[in-house]
């Protein structure tokens, strides 16, 4: 992990300057050397608990077994639960989070570059990320009671979270769901947890929502309380959020000694991330009565699960939103650590791999001896494909993580400034690793070649990982939408405007120097092409044919993102070439490859964007 230790540093300390969050109140206690006591630690964890597992998780899949009680739990291998108790001890579950909720008062920034070491290490040991995310919810959106009782307590490492939004019927059409809720008896407004509901309903893809890490297990559904009429309100309006534990839980905390109606129905065995746990969620069937008592329940039996509404009857996707940002900027960092962690298999492999030999004016001469593959022009196009890839998807996701800790903790015009950014960055950061850096991997196992298809070696683990990433937290398509449908053109593009700015501050400072003053010229073409493009998708007052093409348009931006981001980091980079260290050699090497072949690729994806091209829109269903 030195190598990306070693990128760590020069993104935080050189380039984003992040010693200079010790000069904001909220953080300063801290110093480089915190900092770096944090990476250290992280790191430690990593290698010890995480790496020398990866592949074990990966074979020994969660198995559902008899709960003894009518249904089934989970069986986790022992590393699983090592990992799991080492990083609740780090502390760095409730890392961000005030002195007074036990936490570091960490920046995000640091925060998230640690986390990326478990990521490069193993993906799919931790679920941290979603029991972060629902605690945090929680301390925005929940009662004093729900933060006290639920979120103080996810934090502390007693219980786990999840997010339960699908369903087996909807997939990501949430205006589709069915599960629903309804008031639990008289009194239900009462409750010192909130107001109480009954849950009856099945949620699909739940990470993590069945296992014995702690002691209970706190989900996060979305459900629709009927209206007057007893029917669901049709699209989103009618979605609310609700607590729903495992184990019910007293107002002090404690757990009740009651099992909630929240039963396994099975388990989804994906290509990757095998060593999370990915369930079919039964809530509410009977499985588990719960207080059934004077006729409780949707049947009088004590059926359906107990639920505690979080914020208003409602605005639960609103609320629920809060986690799912949170969560995007996760996977895109999930996502840009296996394209990191399967370069630097391919790298060790290419210089220590021999194979052919140099072609001279005569040809190859067999009596020569063979070179290393990484002497070969053609893989070390291949490992400069992954490394501009993966360490410009990592500036991006600090970058963001920056801005993270702007919105927190800048001066309210700067604060709305970074919320503007990130939404229109949010829907790039998730996908565009999840695409490229996907294809990182994939000329990784190329690198290997036929030993990159065998298990022998961790590349085409890291692919498979990598390529569950694509669909998490949205797809490319619903991003894409997003960004073209929404976040670009939203308070009158403002965020787009800012973004934009952004970039022209950097292509001025860079025309500034004779050595990437061509690279700043590309950038500003690239950045016209995109503003040109957005115009163009819009021209029409028919948002089917501007967003027909909006995954090409995620493309082009995204690269254009990129490109700007290493633009930006090579300012850090010496003019005079024979100052450059090999690290700052490589930096440069990577932003040139960037421009010279991938840069010029937008011009592609955009002209069916300006144009409005229909040619997927109109194909008849009949002629595939």
């Amino acid at each position: 992990m030195s190598s990306l230790r070693a990128t760590l540093d020069f993104l935080l300390y050189d380039w984003l300057r992040a010693e200079s969050l010790q000069e904001r109140s909220r953080f300063s206690d801290h110093s480089r050397e915190t900092f770096d006591a944090v990476l250290d630690t992280c790191e430690r964890i990593a290698r010890e608990k995480y790496a020398p597992f990866n592949r074990l998780v990966d074979t020994e899949e969660p198995r559902a077994v008899d709960d003894g009680q009518g249904g089934l739990r989970v069986v986790l291998p022992q590393a699983t639960h090592d990992a799991h108790r080492a990083y609740v001890e780090s502390g760095m579950v409730s890392a961000a989070q005030d002195y007074e909720e036990g936490g570091m008062q960490l920046p995000y920034t640091i925060e998230a570059a640690a986390n990326g070491f478990f990521a490069v290490a193993s993906v799919s040991i931790g679920s941290s990320l979603l029991t972060k995310g629902n605690a945090n919810l929680l301390m925005v959106h929940g009662t004093e009671m729900q933060k006290q009782v639920f979120a103080r307590n996810e934090f502390a490492g007693r219980f786990t979270g999840t997010m339960c939004l699908s369903e087996p019927q909807a997939g990501s059409s949430l205006s589709d769901i069915t599960t629903r809720a309804v008031p639990d008896g008289e009194g239900f407004e009462a409750d010192p947890l909130g107001p109480r509901y009954r849950l009856k309903g099945n949620k699909m893809w739940i990470s993590a929502g069945e296992n014995e890490l702690a002691e209970n297990i706190i989900h996060l559904v979305l459900a629709k309380i009927p209206g007057p009429d007893g029917k669901l309100i049709p699209g989103t309006r009618g979605i609310s959020l609700f607590i729903v534990p495992k184990k019910l839980v007293g107002p002090d905390g404690q757990l009740t000694g009651e099992r909630n109606d929240v039963a396994l129905a099975g388990l989804n065995h994906k290509l990757g991330w095998r060593g999370t746990t990915n369930t079919l969620l039964n809530f509410g069937e009977g499985k588990y009565p719960v207080r059934a008592g004077q006729g409780g329940g949707l049947d009088g039996r004590g059926a359906g699960a107990i639920g505690y509404l979080v914020g208003k009857p409602h605005e639960g996707l609103r609320c629920m939103f809060h986690m799912m940002n949170e969560a995007r900027i996760g996977i895109g960092m999930a996502a840009t650590a296996l394209g990191l962690a399967g370069y630097y298999a391919s790298l060790d492999y290419a210089r220590n791999r021999p194979q052919g030999r140099p072609v001279g004016p005569a040809g190859k001469d067999p009596a020569q001896p063979q070179i290393r593959i990484i002497e070969h022009a053609d893989v070390k196009r291949m490992l400069l494909a992954q490394k501009s890839y993966g360490e410009g998807a990592l500036a991006l996701m600090l970058y963001c993580a920056r801005l993270v800790d702007e919105q927190h903790t800048g001066t309210p015009e700067a604060a709305d400034e970074a919320r503007l950014l990130l939404e229109v960055l949010t829907p790039i950061a998730k996908s565009w690793p999840s695409e490229f850096c996907l294809e990182a991997n994939s000329l990784a196992i190329q690198i290997h070649g036929g030993y990159g298809y065998t298990r022998d070696f961790p590349v085409e683990q890291y692919w498979r990982d990598n390529r569950l990433n694509m669909i998490h937290e949205g797809t490319h398509g619903i991003q894409a939408a997003d960004l073209l449908g929404r976040k670009v053109v939203m308070e009158g593009g403002k965020g787009l405007q800012l973004v934009a700015g952004r970039i022209n501050r950097t292509i001025e400072a860079a025309m500034q120097r004779p050595d990437l003053a061509a690279h700043a010229n590309a950038l500003a073409q690239a950045l016209q092409q995109v503003g040109a493009a957005t115009k163009a998708a819009w021209a029409s007052a028919d948002p089917a044919a501007a967003l027909a093409n909006a995954v090409p348009y995620m493309q082009a931006f995204g690269h254009a993102v990129i490109a700007w981001i290493w633009l930006d980091v090579l300012l850090t980079v010496p003019a005079d070439a024979a100052s450059r260290s090999f690290a700052q050699v490589g930096r440069v090497q990577s932003a040139r490859y960037f421009f010279h072949y991938e840069l010029p690729r937008i011009g592609a994806w955009l002209r069916v964007v300006e144009t409005r091209d229909p040619t997927c829109a109109d194909m008849p269903e009949e002629a595939f």
